[in-house]
């Protein structure tokens, strides 16, 4: 009879080791991939490598529930954050606007490694989105959500018309682009950052959409928006890298219609949405000082 205990450390090893177990596998793959393609021995052994850690992280799947099911009951930070809704949309407002920070950086540093307008101007783009975020997040500390409507539609309005501004100069880009047909390669990790952003922003700005609608506050709303501009941008980005890795050459047409028809649809969805942030806080706001104005004559 084979004793299974002994292998009990290799099939349940510390929780320590499966973190470098993950972080390892992840480094060997990604490693062997580009350096060396899919065929070689150190790509090989990071197959084997991964298999192993995938295993290892299953087994210890009913472990991870029970663990998590302890902290969720019991530590008093994470029951303070299941209780209290509006800190939870805090924290991931702020956790968006780190996530954007560093996009906008990315683009930076690719265009000062392209020497690149393109990738210079959305930077631009996106480190103002995240100024108009950080603009809106001063309303955010304390408890003063939802408190000042008025002020909260006044800020509401002023982003639907800076997206409106930037949407303006979104179109000469996506125009510029098209017109002169131009297409960036990136590197192989680069293309795998822009993708895994533009999927993971694309799905909190719609979690978002659903999260926000809850809580009657124009900061909250605002900031979804800016969410909304910030993912639709990044796939026109992702749609670039995509054509340009795995377009084939007399494929210019193709490359041209996809970039202007994805452009066109990304501009107006910005528009409208900028043009209805502003049309509705007006709305609000003439309401809001015709109540004023009858407390007064009241």
């Amino acid at each position: 009879m084979i004793d299974l205990r002994k292998f009990k450390g290799i099939i349940f090893p510390p929780v320590a080791l499966i973190v470098v177990l993950v972080i390892a596998s992840a480094a060997l793959m990604t490693f062997g991939l580009v350096y060396f393609g899919s065929e070689h021995l150190v790509t090989y052994i990071s197959y084997s490598l991964s298999a192993y850690t995938l295993m290892v992280v299953c087994f210890h799947i009913p472990n991870m529930i029970r663990f998590f099911k302890t902290v969720k009951t019991e530590n008093k930070y994470v029951v303070r954050l299941s209780g209290d809704a509006h800190l939870r949309v805090k924290l991931s407002l702020y956790g968006t606007l780190i996530y954007n920070t560093a996009y906008a950086a990315l683009q930076l540093g690719l265009g000062l490694w392209h020497g690149s307008a393109w990738f210079y101007s959305l930077a631009a783009y996106y480190f103002l989105l995240v100024l108009m975020r950080f603009f809106l997040l001063r309303d955010v500390r304390g408890d003063t959500v939802g408190k000042n409507i008025k002020k909260e539609y006044l800020r509401y309005r002023f982003c639907g018309i800076v997206l409106i501004l930037m949407n303006i100069t979104l179109g000469g880009l996506v125009l510029f682009i098209t017109r002169f047909n131009r297409g960036f390669e990136h590197h192989f990790i680069t293309t795998i950052a822009l993708a895994a952003y533009t999927f993971t922003a694309m799905t909190l700005a719609i979690v978002n959409v659903v999260k926000y609608r809850k809580f009657n506050s124009p900061v909250f709303s605002a900031s979804k928006a800016i969410s909304l501009a910030a993912a639709s941008v990044s796939m026109l980005t992702l749609e670039t890298a995509m054509l340009s890795a795995f377009g084939t050459e007399g494929q210019e047409n193709f490359r041209r219609i996809m970039t202007s028809a994805t452009g066109t649809a990304v501009c107006t969805f910005v528009l409208l949405m900028a043009i209805y942030m502003v049309i509705r806080s007006n709305k609000e706001l003439k309401k809001l000082r015709s109540f004023e104005a009858d407390g007064q004559q009241k």
